[in-house]
């Protein structure tokens, strides 16, 4: 019989060990499910890890890595600080479309005309954006004892429908005929957030998100705020004794997240998807969530796992083009990665025993 029999405290080889086995568990996982689908699963999972990376038009997609795990980076960084404190914020997806609508209206609103001040105004309002979105929870949490998941999921539909009453209304391109969707920023110079280094993939996006991560290390690891948020998630109680103000951390953590929601949205609107649409979120904030666990909610830990995710999702759109594997099956292959997460994740606090049966 197997028996789990709790450890006296947490592995700290298993802590480590088990992202690395949630991925290859997920791509075992991943080959049955491909082959299910009539695919080659060796083909399957090569197209998707091995192409970006090394095959024949690897140099065009090796910057798109960047792109691609620039949002899901910047937003699990904001998540991983509320999730160590046990705050748990599950609606970056709409803190990010919020931000994206906020930035775009302020660039919108100052179009044609050029100036450098723009950009950073369309940066700074994108982040507000994703702040007040995120201080609904919090303050509902904070003032009435409301659940923070359930209300910041809940928010997430109203941004969606937000956008799309942008898409063909206020932001509304004037000169689109009749489409729905606003401006594209590509064309307009002073609010497009196009590459610092041409064909590298690197935008300011990309900058944002390698600055959130040095931030988020110091804070955890030499200011007292990190230590803070670091003893409410493992000592609730001695936290209270130690004088930390829950309601204050409540705030610090859903507002911190929200506005680097915010952040991605404004520099992904501005960036590689260029305008307001109906179709403007493509989950990053949901996607995130992954990341933020797979990188053990340690800031290193998630920049390397972004960019997993990202390798996950160029490496999914070549597999549907080259083999023809349906959007669903990669999604789901990229959901198997959080399943089997939590699932090895038992390894940390427990050992599996293997003991007799007892006879009667």
């Amino acid at each position: 019989m197997l028996k789990l029999e709790k450890r006296p405290q947490p592995s700290q080889l298993w802590t480590y060990l088990t992202p690395l086995l949630a991925v290859i568990i997920t791509m075992i996982a991943g080959s049955a499910l491909f082959a299910l689908l009539g695919k080659n699963p060796i083909e399957a999972v090569a197209t998707i890890f091995w192409e970006p990376l090394f095959g024949e038009f690897s140099f065009y997609y090796r910057p798109q890595l960047l792109v691609k795990g620039a949002p899901l980076v910047l937003i699990a960084i904001g998540l991983s600080l509320g999730f160590r404190a046990g705050i748990w914020n599950i609606g970056a997806e709409g803190q990010y479309i919020i931000g994206a609508i906020t930035g775009a209206a302020v660039g919108l609103a100052f179009y044609p005309a050029e100036s450098w001040l723009i950009f950073p105004l369309m940066v700074l309002a994108g982040a507000l954006g994703g702040l007040a979105w995120a201080m609904i929870p919090a303050f509902l949490q904070v003032r009435f004892g409301t659940n923070e998941i359930l209300v910041s999921l809940m928010l997430v539909y109203v941004a969606e429908q937000l956008l799309a009453s942008m898409s063909l209304g206020l932001l509304k391109n004037p000169e689109g005929f009749g489409f729905p969707g606003s401006r594209n920023f590509q064309q307009y110079a002073s609010g497009h957030n196009a590459e610092i280094i041409t064909g590298s993939g690197m935008h300011w996006g990309v900058v944002a998100a390698l600055i959130a991560v040095i931030f988020a290390y110091i804070l955890l690891n030499r200011h007292i705020l990190g230590y803070h948020i670091r003893l409410t998630g493992q000592a609730p109680r001695a936290a209270r004794f130690a004088g930390v103000r829950p309601n204050l951390l409540i705030l610090f953590c859903l507002g911190t997240s929200g506005a680097l929601a915010g952040l991605a949205g404004l520099f992904e609107v501005s960036g590689p998807a260029g305008q307001i649409s109906i179709d403007f979120n493509v989950g990053y904030g949901f996607t995130a969530i992954i990341v933020a666990f797979l990188g053990r909610l340690h800031p290193v830990g998630i920049m390397l796992a972004g960019l997993l995710m990202a390798l996950t999702y160029i490496g999914g759109e070549i597999a549907q083009s080259n083999l023809g594997l349906p959007a669903a099956a990669i999604q789901l292959f990229q959901g198997m990665l959080l399943f089997f997460l939590l699932a090895v994740d038992l390894l940390t606090n427990y050992r599996i025993r293997f003991v007799k049966a007892e006879t009667a």
